[in-house]
């Protein structure tokens, strides 16, 4: 879902790669600020889902249950993005590693 705040996916950033012969330190600039709103759209998603699951009614203060529920949340959705993170990672190594055996 999109919000009235929202500016896009991290897709629609221009990528340092496509800079081609730009200054390198334009280029590393580019590279923070996309990493940077990566990181905002995950919060984001974390914030919606978790309150979302856990925020039956609104009120002055947390009460356990949904404390609890916000921290497990949190937790798993951390973890989850870990996983994917390190999965991502080991399937681009090995493409790599069979695009070398290929070259062979």
């Amino acid at each position: 879902r999109e919000g009235p705040g929202d500016t896009g996916s991290a897709m629609d950033a221009p990528s340092a790669a496509g800079l081609g012969g730009a200054d390198p330190q334009l280029q590393r600039f580019i590279e923070v600020e996309t990493q940077k709103q990566r990181f905002q759209q995950l919060v984001h998603q974390m914030t919606e889902l978790c309150w979302e699951k856990c925020m039956d009614k609104p009120g002055p203060k947390l009460d356990s249950r949904a404390e609890t529920c916000f921290v497990n949340c949190v937790e798993r959705f951390i973890d989850t993005s870990q996983f994917i993170l390190n999965r991502l990672e080991q399937t681009q190594k090995s493409k790599s590693a069979f695009s070398e055996s290929l070259s062979d």
